[in-house]
């Protein structure tokens, strides 16, 4: 039951908007207040103006008169708003560029502290002592790969050469298809396919004649 009429233990979470974003609201209202209370102006203007033409036409001069002195202290009006509506944009942008000049420093400062640190984490002589670190080990390979050369023999490396060699040539030389000397038959003409055409029945004949003169033989 406490914890249903009690008051609320949870903290109201820090409001966003700062008295920096505040004052530029501020200055926006009033803004648009000014520039409405031109708009107002500006329409009583011309129906002053019309209502003074009216006056005239009706013979009432001094009502035009009257209404005209309105209208021309209402001008005045009118000249200073738009001074004030310029001074309150320009204040207005000047305060917005003021913020944004705060983040930009704002973030140069949380940069430099974050410098500061891997400055404060990798001294001089850390750095140094890495360097002198990495030349050593450069040297070293240096002496290893100077063995390693030392090791082999002059013959050894003309056997190496001769081998890389045999295997350049091995790969350059890809073996292609045989092709084939014999030359194509020509083709026929048309009149020698005719002439075999008409060949080709005597061919016949005589292949039968032979076949038979064969038989006759063999029954002999």
């Amino acid at each position: 039951m406490g914890a249903l009429f009690g008051k609320s233990s949870k903290k109201t979470a820090p409001s966003r908007i700062t008295e920096h974003d505040k004052a530029v609201l501020q200055l926006k209202q009033q803004r648009d207040r000014l520039k409405q209370y031109q708009k107002r102006i500006e329409l009583q203007l011309e129906n002053d103006r019309l209502l003074a033409k009216k006056c005239l036409q009706q013979g009432r001069k001094d009502r035009a008169k009257l209404l005209l002195r309105k209208k021309k202290y209402q001008e005045s009006l009118l000249t200073n708003a738009d001074k004030q509506l310029e001074n309150l944009e320009k204040l207005a942008s000047d305060l917005e560029f003021a913020q944004v000049e705060m983040k930009v420093l704002d973030g140069l400062k949380q940069g430099n502290a974050a410098l500061k640190k891997v400055h404060d984490m990798l001294s001089i002589d850390e750095v140094e002592r890495i360097m002198d670190e990495t030349r050593e080990g450069i040297e070293k390979q240096q002496e290893i790969d100077a063995i390693l050369t030392d090791v082999l023999t002059t013959q050894d490396e003309e056997d190496v050469l001769a081998e890389l060699d045999a295997l350049e040539a091995e790969e350059q030389n890809v073996q292609l298809p045989e092709v084939p000397s014999d030359e194509l038959p020509a083709k026929a003409t048309e009149e020698e396919v005719e002439d075999d055409q008409e060949q080709e029945p005597e061919k016949a004949a005589t292949k039968a004649s032979k076949t038979k003169a064969k038989k006759i033989l063999v029954e002999a």
